[in-house]
């Protein structure tokens, strides 16, 4: 049975969607006018293993990820210039262009991390028309007021207001900002509908004027669009659970009257050796930075190697990017492609025909059933990652047993594989196993067992003792038996 955590209850519950068999899940998307972040990695790895494991249980998954390229102002509120305009300005070309950029190196920094596309990837700028329907909705319905060109959302007349965060209107009352401004009815009334002023360069027309909609509004309009009026699942950054999903609940509750959302998922931070990741203090890492190697890192970070980095925590746990972390990250995902490469090569070189022992079938059903228990309390990516991590210390020790190890052995350990490591958790691939990804670095070890027994056959203990030594500092344990040299990563 599957138990998801809903910040909406604070608790975890059962998951039964709206729909039987079918789950709608939407996940707010990334603003394009920059290249993505560490964190967008923990973000849309986290949101990927979900729908991969729900669709992996069989239910009919519509995955709605948006867009934002226009709305997002600078101090994500309601003052402040557009994200993606002050870059176009700053780039000296239009925004749209900046959007297109920005897309596509999302995309591109996604794919590299076998995360699977949305079903859906709605613009905000595509879908101003039916923005500009529910602010009139909720105008028609007194939830909203216009005042010279700015449409706001009248908190006070939604009374559920924080129910998601769990804050009180009376209590924003004290800690309201300074800079409100006061053409607002009360400080915790949030913008729909923005006027343009002059120089702002997207507007659009409406009935109030030449404008532009508010960063909340776009998430509202395009999840009931494409899901209908309830979404089963709302994913995003705990640092978005307020005002931005807080006003999404009051905006899109206050225009249908129904539930928006039932579970409410949020991912948690971040951080940079113990600090919150920040430009100004210089330990902003974005995911092309990464890849390539660029400081502060000291070597390129394989893409796959981030993704396994991110599922060694939980997605509401905060995660800290360390270079111990990342190198543990590197050492763990590498031997798991080790023993996929030994067993899919194994299977090409035509193993005995024979189905897999008893022991052997019992050992996999075990590990799968462990696996997916992890999985059912609340996608505990790091739990099941343990299992797996576990298994591959199993099969080794078959294939470092010294019997034949028959097909039907390797087929259900490869199978399995598959499933965990592929369909679910995204760090296995058809790829894995081949020279690119392990197989090379096999090679290399594998060489310098030779070099070192060679030494040993020459009497050069030394040197053959410097070798091992050096291996085992690198993270590779060498074992002498009578049949000859094994190895295995620490």
């Amino acid at each position: 049975m599957l138990e998801v955590y809903n910040t909406l209850g604070r608790e975890r519950q059962e998951f039964k969607p709206l729909r039987e068999g079918f789950v709608g899940i939407y996940v707010c998307g990334p603003t394009v006018y920059g290249h993505s972040h560490i964190g967008h990695a923990k973000s849309y790895v986290s949101f990927d293993v979900v729908v991969r494991y729900l669709r992996y249980l069989g239910y009919n998954v519509r995955y709605v990820q948006n867009i934002t390229d226009v709305g997002h102002l600078t101090d994500d509120a309601d003052e402040g210039e557009d994200k993606v305009g002050e870059k176009a300005r700053e780039m000296g070309v239009e925004p749209m262009e900046v959007a297109e950029k920005f897309t596509r190196s999302y995309f591109e920094d996604m794919d590299a991390m076998n995360v699977q596309r949305p079903d859906i990837s709605p613009r905000a700028s595509g879908h101003i028309p039916e923005m500009i329907e529910i602010v009139q909705t909720l105008l028609d319905r007194g939830h909203a007021y216009e005042v010279d060109g700015n449409v706001y959302y009248d908190v006070p007349s939604f009374d559920e207001y924080g129910k998601l965060s769990g804050r009180k209107l009376e209590d924003m009352m004290e800690g309201a900002r300074v800079e409100t401004r006061s053409e607002k009815k009360h400080p915790a009334d949030f913008a729909l509908w923005k006027r343009a002023e002059g120089g702002h360069i997207m507007r659009w027309n409406s009935p109030w004027g030449e404008g532009f909609p508010g960063w909340h509004l776009e998430c509202s309009v395009m999840g009931t669009k494409y899901l209908g009026p309830t979404l089963d699942i709302h994913g995003g950054g705990l640092e978005n659970a307020f005002p931005h999903h807080e006003d999404e609940i009051a905006q899109s509750e206050g225009a249908t009257g129904k539930q928006f959302v039932r579970y409410w998922m949020h991912n948690n931070m971040v951080t940079v050796e113990g600090q919150k990741m920040g430009k100004s203090l210089g330990n902003f890492i974005t995911l092309k930075d990464a890849f390539a190697g660029e400081p502060p890192l000291e070597e390129p970070i394989r893409p796959l190697v981030m993704r396994y980095f991110v599922l060694t925590s939980h997605y509401r746990s905060p995660l800290d990017f360390s270079h111990e972390a990342l190198e543990a990250a590197r050492k763990g995902l590498e031997r798991i492609e080790e023993v996929v490469g030994r067993v899919r090569t194994a299977l090409e070189s035509g193993p005995a025909e024979g189905e897999a022992p008893e022991h052997v079938t019992d050992m996999l059903a075990d590990y799968r059933r462990k696996f997916l228990e992890n999985m059912d309390q609340d996608f505990n990516t790091a739990g099941a990652l343990g299992e797996f991590n576990a298994l591959t210390r199993d099969v080794n020790k078959i294939l470092d047993s010294g019997e034949k190890v028959t097909s039907g052995t390797l087929k259900a350990i490869d199978d399995l594989y598959r499933e965990l490591g592929g369909d679910i958790l995204g760090i296995v691939t058809e790829d894995t196993g081949q020279r690119e990804s392990a197989g090379l670095e096999s090679e290399l070890i594998q060489a310098m067992i030779d070099t070192r027994q060679k030494l040993r056959d020459e009497g050069h203990y030394e040197m053959a003792d410097h070798i091992r030594d050096r291996l085992a500092k690198a993270g590779v344990n060498l074992k002498d038996t009578p049949k000859g040299t094994t190895w295995e990563y620490a």
